[in-house]
């Protein structure tokens, strides 16, 4: 369960809800902007807690570890891909995706490789030594989910990762996301409005009123991946 409370109501956002994603499926999740979607995404991804309830990822309870422990959680086991890329301006699209892997301790040259190789599976080895504002929004969002990728971790989360792109765009990374998760065995959650981004993913859910359904059933079980 997760609420707001502000001066004058309490926001009932997550009501009763549990699900189970199982390792390497792609889920979607859709509805209505405000109905809870990011908040659900950033209660996995340790970014926010439920006020009750339970949450296991990858065999963790992250909702009963400690600020500490979800950092660690953050860093080895979740990937993030956001609407907007949050490409660092300065660096070029290969020190993006490799810095993560460098700050968790690995080797530089390690963490070259393995971001290059990350790029090439993107398609986009080839403007690696580019900065963010010398690519396209479809080039930058394909950085981003190398980025996501870079330290090998059991989930990605995406929330509208491709929100801020055109029509064509959109298929690109959709079908780049998708794709590069599923060869990697990677489990994949995408938050989308766009049911054409929604209809990749093995299964679909629709959160409104505070409560998941897919297909029109409630769900009723735990979460894991």
């Amino acid at each position: 369960m997760k609420n707001y409370v502000t001066p004058v109501e309490t926001i009932k956002v997550l009501q009763g809800i549990s699900f189970e994603i199982e390792r390497g499926e792609s889920v979607a999740i859709c509805g209505q902007s405000g109905c809870g979607k990011s908040t659900l995404l950033n209660i996995l991804g340790g970014l926010d807690r439920l006020d009750s309830g339970k949450v296991t990822v990858a065999g963790y309870d992250i909702s009963s570890m400690s600020e500490t422990a979800l950092s660690d959680y953050r860093k080895n086991c979740v990937g993030f891909i956001f609407q907007f890329h949050y490409l660092l301006k300065d660096f070029t699209a290969l020190e993006n995706v490799m810095l993560p892997a460098y700050m968790t301790g690995i080797k530089k040259a390690t963490a070259l490789s393995n971001a290059r190789s990350l790029l090439d599976e993107l398609k986009i080895l080839d403007r690696a030594d580019h900065l963010p504002a010398e690519l396209s929004g479809g080039e930058r969002q394909r950085v981003a989910v190398a980025r996501a990728m870079i330290n090998n971790p059991e989930i990605i989360l995406a929330d509208e990762p491709t929100g801020n792109l055109d029509s064509g765009n959109t298929g690109v990374v959709a079908d780049m996301l998708y794709g590069v998760a599923a060869k990697l065995g990677k489990t994949l959650l995408v938050v989308t409005h766009d049911l054409r981004v929604a209809a990749r993913a093995s299964r679909r859910f629709t959160l409104a009123g505070g409560c998941l359904s897919i297909d029109g059933v409630s769900q009723i079980s735990h979460l894991v991946s």
